[in-house]
């Protein structure tokens, strides 16, 4: 191939080229956005609808179901979840990857519309939905404090000042609030005065409705100008409503004041959160996709200090947590181990060159393929991230190795006495088929990962393709930079003057090679037994395979932890309140933690709470995030009537439905009372299995409920009818929204109860009473029926249409993900769960079942793309193989380190196991070139595979050594990001070592194998 002599031809052409490129490379490195992982787009909508006061069933009945029937129609909806408590429904719809997003509203919004005539008449709002991404986390959370001011007041700050204007900023998405506590008034009723009185709540309710409206009042049209009417309609403040008259009794007004009082308050007092044990309101903000974090936080941090300006002194505002510093420190460690393996590579090439211009030659291809790497990322919309630049830290050692050979054979021919310029022209054109081989066959490794679906794929998508841009760069710069470089710096054989060390060196590999030659020889003579340990090799990779303990995603220490605190669930909410705060001083007193912030509401019950605990920065604590949580688990279970679940938040974070831990398994039936039992059988049976821990289960039926048994002829008898009942507990326990108020910034609420005392036990019940229909008398409430106790869910579930339960669970200390799994499984047949009942596991563990039915064959993709290619280029179908019997030592190499280090087989290391097959096949290429061109000039197989092998030795051990060095730091690397970074490089380290002992001696005995096979 001559396309090396145009660019040895024109050097400064070639130069100016490079720098060009280099040029823009460089301007697209500083443009990167960077990110924890790769940019991986969820399609996920929540629906959330919101009815005070109604019950779970009344929410699971009334609500979730019409949403549901509706939602059922839509498109491509792969999973949709729904959770009812008091007065809340949400439904998350969780679309094929494919699906676009904004597509996906407008069909979730027209659902919503069908659904809407089949809704509660009292949904005083429609359901609202939002687009969210569970790839996409809170990365910035801020919170607001005051001593002074009350919350209500905060809420107004953090909402209409905080929120609106960040809202402002390019990147910022979503900002959810937790202790949200927007203004409300609120009436409260005392029922004995009402009743003294002779009125009802509804009456009430009637009234304060009837007595602030907004509504249009039309225009005067004079000849001369045009005059609009208005009114005071609306009244804003509690004492005007105390105020209000209700009705009159022989003639004297009765006022709401008579019965009760008005007062500014806020819209849902089951909501409160707190920071380092003082009551807060924090603001959790979302990023865009597609936007840089680290550019998009600087951009919130520079806007900060004019919002505050804008609000009260005493009230503080602090930023409580910031993801960017992990990610940082995650990206400076990956980089840090980046620029360690080009040192260290550069340190291989020189101690085998022992000529810093000879160096200089190939170590300048590292640069330049990364540079213009970073520019094809750009190009892309790729960012940086841990991924991608660990991919580039194994890659450097890819890249090098094309320059490597070529500089390494235009050498030889110096040393055999030609010129620089003719030994570049001939030694490029002599291994530039042995390069495109390599190059192509390497970047085949990498198709497979490149069209995998699922969230894996979209993951290793961007890693894969980033990878083999490099490689394709570095197979370019080695046909045209590298010998070009060679015929204008390398000396002629003449010219060269070796000191004593190279002397000295140059001993050193000679007896290498000899002791290469001798036991290359004896295994030649010895082939069936050498044929015998390929095939023992084979079968042990594969039994290793299978036996080897397998994970999803290794478990990053991110440096958040994740807690749902859980009580008793007919707890009060003073009691919850008082509990969460015991925790959150628990927590704050651990020395690695930095900031807790934590909260109650809107969770789905009132008897759960979340925490949110940031711990110190990597460098400033001894112990990882998992360590930390188990030494807080041993404080937090101390406390009696409250039991705290945790998990680290991971940047991978798959399906739409977050549980109390990390694990989920649910299970799914139309039967009810079925579910029921069997989600306590199955509960029993995860506690007794030694892999798991922290067992939970979303099922929540045993808090206390009062159910009025109307008598419907004595209702009827007395004028009692049930829809007054019914609006008559609403109004007294459902924080009823009677009426809204409309203001130029927001609308609040007006809420209809009675008086905190009485909504404390249940004999206010016998204090309720009706307007009868047949008489003027008020009815009691205690003779239109009795009231009964019994037990009744707080929380429903739904998967799809059907109820469903989750048991959620966290992995044991030195258990692997595919061990639970597997036991589990057993489990769950040996208890004899019926038919009628589904199970199966979700989210990251049935990414998980997905991934490793797919990982085989992941495997066997990659072997076959390289054979095609192979094949296509060498035209031939028997000496591919000779190339890929290369492979089983790898992955037997990878999997003993993997089990020496105590390492289960994840996604990393499956990845690893793949650059290991582009890495050692590279060793065989390199063997099977020589040996078929030595064949070409005469040569017989068993000469040309030997000498193919011997003048392949240096550069075949110093190609495996740079890719050793390279992955060294990333298998001994610790701080943050090393959960990714170790697997990957124990992998290539191990497969490294192993096949190079193996492929030395096995490759020249498969060749000769394959080229008798041919000639038979």
């Amino acid at each position: 191939m001559k396309f090396s002599n145009l660019f040895i031809s024109r050097p400064i052409a070639t130069i100016l080229l490079t720098c060009g490129l280099m040029l823009l490379g460089i301007v697209a490195y500083f443009q990167l956005p960077i990110a924890p992982l790769p940019q991986v787009d969820l399609p996920t909508i929540q629906v959330t609808a919101k009815l005070s006061g109604a019950s779970a069933e009344a929410m699971a009945t009334s609500v979730a179901t019409p949403l549901e029937r509706a939602f059922a129609s839509v498109q491509q909806v792969t999973s949709m979840t729904s959770s009812s408590s008091l007065g809340v429904t949400q439904i998350t719809l969780q679309f094929d990857l494919s699906r676009n997003i904004d597509a996906a509203a407008q069909d979730v919004q027209t659902a919503i519309n069908t659904a809407s005539g089949k809704l509660p008449k009292d949904m005083t709002n429609p359901p609202t939905f939002k687009k969210v991404n569970p790839a996409e986390q809170t990365f910035l959370s801020i919170a607001l404090t005051s001593k002074t001011r009350p919350l209500a007041e905060l809420d107004t700050y953090a909402d209409n000042y905080i929120a609106q204007q960040l809202s402002e900023v390019p990147g910022v998405g979503i900002i959810d609030f937790h202790g949200e506590q927007r203004p409300a008034v609120r009436v409260r009723i005392d029922p004995d005065k009402l009743a003294t009185h002779g009125l009802t709540l509804e009456e009430i309710r009637s009234v304060i409705n009837n007595s602030t409206v907004n509504i249009p009042k039309g225009t005067l049209y004079r000849k001369d100008q045009t005059i609009t009417l208005d009114t005071t309609d609306q009244i804003m403040q509690a004492d005007q409503y105390n105020d209000l008259i209700i009705a009159y009794k022989d003639g004297a007004p009765i006022r709401i004041k008579d019965v009760g009082s008005a007062i500014n308050d806020v819209e849902d007092t089951t909501q409160a959160a707190w920071l380092q044990g003082q009551s807060t309101v924090i603001a959790d903000v979302h990023k865009q996709p597609g936007f840089n974090v680290l550019a998009v936080t600087e951009a919130i941090k520079g806007k900060l200090p004019s919002i505050i300006e804008q609000i009260p002194k005493d009230v503080s505002v602090q930023i409580v947590g910031d993801r960017t510093q992990t990610i940082m420190s995650a990206i400076d460690e990956v980089q840090f181990t980046l620029i360690i393996s080009i040192l260290l590579v550069v340190a291989v090439i020189f101690v085998f060159l022992r000529n810093l211009t000879a160096t200089l030659i190939p170590v300048i291809t590292i640069p330049l393929s990364l540079i213009m790497t970073f520019g094809v990322m750009y190009l892309l919309g790729y960012s940086l991230n841990n991924l991608s630049i660990m991919g580039l830290s194994i890659a450097v050692s890819f890249v090098v190795d094309d320059a490597i050979v070529v500089m390494e054979n235009i050498m030889r021919h110096i040393e055999q006495g030609r010129k620089p310029m003719q030994a570049a022209i001939e030694g490029a054109s002599e291994v530039s088929f042995t390069i495109l081989s390599m190059t192509l066959s390497l970047v085949a490794v990498f198709i497979p990962i490149i069209f995998m679906s699922g969230v894996i794929g979209l993951v290793f998508r961007e890693f894969a393709i980033t990878v083999a841009i490099a490689i394709l760069a570095s197979g370019i710069i080695s046909l045209t930079i590298t010998p070009m470089l060679c015929s204008l710096i390398i000396k002629s054989n003449e010219q060269q003057v070796h000191g004593k060390l190279y002397q000295k060196t140059e001993d050193l590999f000679n007896k290498a090679l000899h002791f290469y030659r001798i036991t290359l020889n004896c295994t030649l003579k010895h082939r069936t037994l050498t044929m015998l340990i390929s095939i023992i090799t084979l079968i042990a990779t594969i039994s290793l395979y299978y036996a080897i303990p397998k994970s999803f995603f290794p478990q990053q220490d991110t440096g958040l932890i994740m807690g749902v605190a859980e009580a008793a669930p007919d707890v009060s909410l003073s009691d919850m309140k008082e509990k969460m705060q015991v925790l959150g001083n628990i927590i704050q007193k651990d020395t690695d933690v930095d900031v807790v912030d934590y909260w109650i509401g809107p969770n789905p019950t009132l008897s759960q709470g979340r925490f949110m605990i940031n711990l110190k920065p990597y460098s400033e604590r001894p112990t990882n995030a998992n360590q930390i949580m188990q030494r807080i688990q041993k404080e937090t279970d101390k406390i009696t009537g409250i039991k705290l679940f945790m998990q680290v938040r991971q940047d991978l974070q798959i399906g739409g439905k977050i549980s109390k831990t990390q694990y989920q398994y649910t299970l799914q039936t139309p039967n009810t009372d079925d579910l029921n039992k069997w989600s306590k059988i199955i509960l029993d049976v995860f506690k007794q299995l030694p892999e798991l821990q922290d067992i939970t289960s979303d099922q929540q039926s045993s808090a206390h409920r009062i159910t009025l048994q109307i008598d419907r002829d004595m209702a009827s008898r007395l004028g009692g009818s049930v829809q007054d009942i019914d609006n008559t507990l609403y109004d007294s326990f459902g924080q009823r929204q009677v009426a809204t108020l409309f203001t130029q910034l927001d609308q609040y609420y007006v809420i209809l109860e009675l008086s905190p005392q009485w909504q404390m036990t249940p004999d206010t019940l016998n204090h309720l009473y009706v307007k009868s229909s047949t008489s003027t008398e008020l009815v009691p409430l205690s003779l239109l029926g009795k009231f009964v106790s019994n037990l009744a869910p707080i929380t429903i579930n739904h998967q799809g249409l059907f109820p469903s339960v989750t048991i959620s669970f966290n992995l044991k200390q030195g258990y692997a993900l595919s061990d639970a799994v597997t036991s589990i499984n057993n489990a769950v047949i040996k208890a004899g769960k019926p038919d009628t009942i589904s199970g199966k596991f979700e989210g990251s563990a049935q990414e998980f079942q997905k991934s490793l039915s797919s990982q085989i064959w992941l495997i066997l993709a990659a072997i076959l793309t390289i054979y095609i290619i192979l094949g296509m280029l060498y035209e031939s179908t028997l000496l591919p193989i000779v190339v890929i019997s290369t492979l089983p030592s790898a992955g037997l190499g990878a999997l003993l380190a993997l089990i020496f280090f105590n390492q289960s087989l994840s996604i990393m290391g499956i990845i690893g196991i793949l650059m290991l097959m582009g890495i050692v096949k590279k060793n065989a290429i390199m063997m099977v070139d020589f040996a078929l061109i030595a064949e070409l000039v005469g040569k017989k197989p068993l000469e040309a595979i030997r000498q193919g092998c011997l003048l392949r030795f240096r550069p075949i051990i110093m190609t495996t050594l740079a890719a050793l060095f390279a992955a060294i730091p990333l298998a001994i690397s610790s701080g943050a990001g090393a959960e990714l970074r170790q697997p990957l490089g124990i992998t290539i380290v191990g497969g490294l070592i192993v096949s190079q002992l193996l492929t030395l001696y096995t490759t020249p005995i498969i060749y000769l194998w394959i080229r008798k096979l041919k000639k038979s």
